[in-house]
């Protein structure tokens, strides 16, 4: 295991009197914008965050011309393995790494994968990031749902890419293949919360978080649909949750998608492969956001895997002999 790593801060910074009049966390915010507010409300808290050598309070006033000195330690949130496990990465710079994850990768250490997941990857191909909260990591996919993700490489790009994943200003776009023919496209808004009697699973629950999907018809078959979902939130197995809720649960979920349903006078070639489909059949196609630093808004895609592309190939041939 490595020792948890430090990493020291050392800032200082003059109040403009533009900022003067204000509280010490607002304007601390401002003045040191690469770290949290929960993070520098709590380095104030602890004496780490001075005023002119004096330890104030969050919500003391400011005035301008005061002099703001940061002397404080980063820890690395945990004891993580580097690990060199290969990545698929379509970009990379300075400040952050977008990746296309394949399935079977547990994107953080948890009860029974300690290690062996993306985390353990990122250490090993960026060291630096032991110091940025999760290892950059601020958003997961599920192990078994394959595609693009954006990981931060500095505490700076990860502050600022949170704050777009909850102002909603990141586009991902997601691609599946659902039992069932929708009809048209929609939106749902359906809160999710833990299941109240299954704590593994999450489901539609009033006590639960706001969580939107839109959702729309990419191509028909018989009794399936390859469907495109945009997600406006981003809780845990969303879309897996949102289109079992609405009827159209997702090939291969082992959680979700309930009882198998075998599609009329299919061949059985068809009928093996959906019922031996490894996975939710789950897709994140798109990314799109603004560089964290930059500024520049950029877009990725990914193309659909390989087992993904063979159920499609499948589920047209079997269309194809029934309408001809």
């Amino acid at each position: 295991m490595s020792s948890i790593n430090k990493q020291a801060i050392q800032l200082t910074a003059e109040v403009p009197y533009d900022l003067g009049g204000q509280r010490l966390d607002q304007v601390a915010a401002q003045l040191f914008g690469e770290h949290s507010r929960s993070r520098l409300s709590g380095w104030i808290k602890e004496g780490n965050l001075t005023v002119d050598g004096q330890v104030l309070r969050p919500r003391d006033i400011v005035h301008g011309g005061a002099v703001l000195a940061l002397s404080a330690e980063q820890e690395a949130q945990g004891e993580w393995i580097a690990q060199d496990i290969e990545l698929n990465i379509v970009y990379e710079d300075e400040q952050i790494l977008v990746i296309d994850k394949p399935a079977g990768l547990v994107v953080h250490p948890a009860a029974g994968h300690a290690d062996g997941t993306l985390l353990n990857a990122l250490l090993h191909h960026v060291p630096d990031i032991i110091n940025v909260p999760r290892a950059g990591i601020v958003h997961r996919l599920d192990k078994d749902t394959t595609g693009l993700m954006v990981v931060a490489k500095t505490i700076e790009a990860q502050t600022r890419l949170v704050d777009q994943l909850q102002k909603r200003t990141v586009s991902r776009i997601y691609e599946c293949i659902v039992i069932g023919v929708i009809t048209s496209g929609g939106k749902i808004s359906a809160p999710i919360g833990r299941s109240s009697s299954q704590r593994q699973r999450m489901a539609v629950t009033d006590g639960g978080k706001p969580a939107v999907s839109h959702y729309r018809v990419l191509e028909r078959f018989r009794s399936h649909t390859h469907s495109r979902v945009k997600l406006e939130t981003g809780r845990t197995h969303q879309i897996r949750v949102h289109m079992s809720h609405i009827g159209y649960p997702l090939v291969g979920d082992p959680v979700y998608a309930g009882r198998f349903r075998i599609p009329p006078a299919a061949s059985q070639t068809m009928v093996q492969s959906l019922k031996e489909f490894p996975r939710q059949a789950l897709h994140a196609r798109f990314l799109e956001l603004d560089h964290p630093i930059t500024g520049e808004r950029m877009k990725w895609q990914s193309p659909l895997p390989d087992d993904f592309v063979w159920l499609l190939t499948l589920l047209r041939q079997d269309r194809e002999a029934f309408i001809g």
